[in-house]
């Protein structure tokens, strides 16, 4: 098991912007691709961005360009910083590696409506 606690979820009005955490305890992080991944109220789990161990981004088209994956190795912790934020992505937000197979945690809810 490694457990992975994100925060920083909250209320925002479309347009606005929040920046998500995930501390990672155990595991191998330096050496994992980290994503973030969001599942919306009825929908299925997607995911939304990974980051790879050089830095590298990948992005779902629906957050290029608004949200930013980024990565501080020796505090074992992944963040998603998103701008322009929308109801659409309105969500519980998780920490996991690109393919979730670690346990998930119980992730962090945004919610962007005015």
């Amino acid at each position: 098991q490694v457990p992975l606690v994100e925060s920083g979820g909250g209320w925002v009005q479309p347009g606005g912007s929040l920046r998500l955490s995930c501390v990672v305890s155990g595991g191998a992080f330096g050496i994992t691709t980290m994503a973030w991944h969001r599942q919306a109220p009825g929908k299925q789990r997607e995911l939304v961005a990974h980051i790879n161990t050089s830095g590298s981004t990948n992005y779902a088209d629906s957050v290029k360009g608004r949200f930013t994956i980024s990565r501080d190795n020796a505090k074992k912790t992944v963040f998603l910083h998103m701008n322009d934020l929308n109801a659409e992505d309105t969500a519980v937000y998780y920490c996991n590696t690109r393919t979730g197979r670690w346990s998930w945690g119980q992730g962090t809810q945004v919610t962007v409506s005015s």
